[in-house]
């Protein structure tokens, strides 16, 4: 019989007969997305396929370490990923289906009678200025999702080798919450974090950092910042950190008929301004002797100098990072920045870009190459003609570009499976499988079953991570490494894994 949620709409005679979901992609989009099909159906079986051994995307691997509430949903998905109804296959590949760990999106939609795409985006925007490369012995630019990666374990960005010894200050351009996230763990006192569950070896890393100071630059105003007043009141909580900003910029700024309007209609700018303005000093009184957050408004990179002398005294920094100062046009909600002739240079150890990130195609989608993501309607993919692609669903930053927090990831997953809901209720073709039995056979035909990570298997390696974490305070301690992933888990479990 139709589920509850459906009540209204005209069902076919298909409706009640189990159908089966893949879900691409398994961080907080597409389990979520699980979350909702299988409260609105109880005739839907969902499938989700990471290409790590770990599940949980960016909640394990973006989210702040000394943000642990942020990370409260992993109990949500675990318990998703325990109801019978829902499989893990882990350290499975979505592309062309070329390798004996991938799988092409076509053989997905061949065996499931719905598709979604929740892989998010993996790739950053560049500043595609000179410099930005580096050369054969230095690195110009990092990412600052790189950076993010490297001290939260993701393993493919272990080979980072942030440089935070050479000079004592790192330059930030951007002005969102992971350049925030970003500073601060540069500012904090390791002994702080050394509870969270960064990675040891990025805490042996900031144990040696000399970086004292962090400049985060923005090519606009005050008042066009996009981190919020939570990030900044972690960095007012910081001991002994002085917060420097251009105080008479902020102040002229709000005091303009428009920017006035504007704080007053947006209260948590209002608040961030109040809260700014309260513990920040002016860069006139920047002190020399403290650790310094520094915000820094209308300038843009131009170039990364590498090995340049600085100073009366000619001494060789690593890196010097040219900005060309900006103007605002324009009213404080569609403020544009302008070029001006001149240029400022600051000398740092590193450069981190965090202007964004960007997902990318996988063969067999639809993409919209300019806004980076997956069209679509209310989560429904569409092709270049606008006619809605069957069977085929999009869900998270691949659904909507990058922006938000969890809490709206989960609202538009949420949108995406009740589309799902109403089209598979509403089909009048059988199901591409009569059962998982069926699909399995074509996976084992594949060789997958001999390669993938159940849920049972993440649970062995998540309890690893949880006991090393205990010896030594922390609430795990990550697996920074697939091999050493793979490694643990087969250790304790005899293959093929049971479904």
């Amino acid at each position: 019989m139709p589920v509850p949620f459906l009540r209204g709409f005209a069902t076919s005679s298909t409706a009640n007969k189990e159908k089966h979901v893949a879900i691409v992609g398994g961080g907080a989009a597409g389990f979520y997305a699980a979350v909702r099909l299988l409260a609105k159906s109880s005739d839907v079986t969902v499938d989700i396929f990471e290409r790590l051994p770990a599940p949980h995307g960016l909640v394990r691997y973006g989210v702040a370490p000394d943000h642990p509430e942020v990370k409260n949903c992993m109990s949500k998905f675990r318990k998703v990923a325990s109801n019978p109804r829902v499989r893990y296959f882990g350290n499975v590949e979505i592309g062309s289906g070329g390798g004996p760990q991938e799988l092409s999106l076509d053989t997905l939609r061949s065996l499931y009678d719905g598709v979604v795409l929740s892989y998010g985006a993996s790739r950053d925007k560049h500043l595609g200025i000179a410099g930005e490369q580096g050369d054969d012995k230095r690195m110009g630019v990092v990412s600052a999702r790189q950076f993010v990666a490297w001290y939260n374990g993701l393993p493919e960005a272990q080979n980072l080798e942030p440089d935070l010894e050479s000079y004592d200050k790192v330059v930030i351009v951007g002005h969102g919450n992971v350049a925030m996230d970003c500073a601060r763990i540069l500012l904090t006192d390791p002994k702080y974090l050394a509870t969270t569950d960064i990675t040891e070896q990025a805490l042996n890393v900031l144990r040696r950092s000399k970086i004292r100071h962090v400049e985060m630059v923005g090519r606009r105003g005050p008042l066009q910042v996009s981190f919020t007043t939570k990030e900044l009141r972690e960095m007012t909580k910081i001991p002994g950190l002085q917060i420097v900003t251009d105080v008479d910029l902020i102040s002229a700024e709000c005091k303009t008929d428009e920017g006035a309007a504007f704080v007053n209609r947006f209260q948590p700018l209002r608040r961030m301004m109040v809260l700014l303005l309260e513990h920040a000093v002016p860069y006139a009184d920047e002190s020399a002797s403290r650790k310094t957050f520094k915000l820094s408004f209308l300038k843009s990179p131009t170039e990364v100098l590498l090995d340049q002398k600085w100073g009366a005294s000619g001494t060789v920094v690593p890196r010097v990072l040219r900005l060309q100062k900006n103007k605002l046009e324009g009213l404080p909600e569609t403020a544009k920045a302008l070029p001006t002739e001149e240029f400022v240079d600051i000398p740092c150890a590193m450069v981190l870009r965090s202007i964004g990130y960007e997902s990318t195609p996988i063969e067999g989608i639809p993409f919209d190459s300019k806004r980076k993501i997956v069209p679509n309607i209310a989560g429904r993919v569409i092709d270049e003609n606008e006619d809605v692609v069957p069977g085929l669903y999009v869900a998270g930053w691949l659904m909507r570009g990058p922006i938000g927090v969890i809490a709206s990831t989960m609202r538009h997953a949420y949108r995406t499976a009740d589309a799902m809901i109403v089209d598979l209720a509403n089909t009048d073709h059988e199901p591409r499988c009569a059962s998982r039995a069926d699909i399995d056979a074509a996976f084992e035909g594949l060789g997958l079953l001999k390669s993938f990570v159940s849920n049972d298997d993440w649970m062995k390696l998540e309890a690893h991570e949880i006991e090393e974490g205990r010896k030594v305070n922390k609430p795990r301690e990550k697996v920074t490494s697939v091999k050493d992933m793979l490694h643990i888990i087969r250790k304790h479990a005899t293959l093929p894994p049971a479904l």
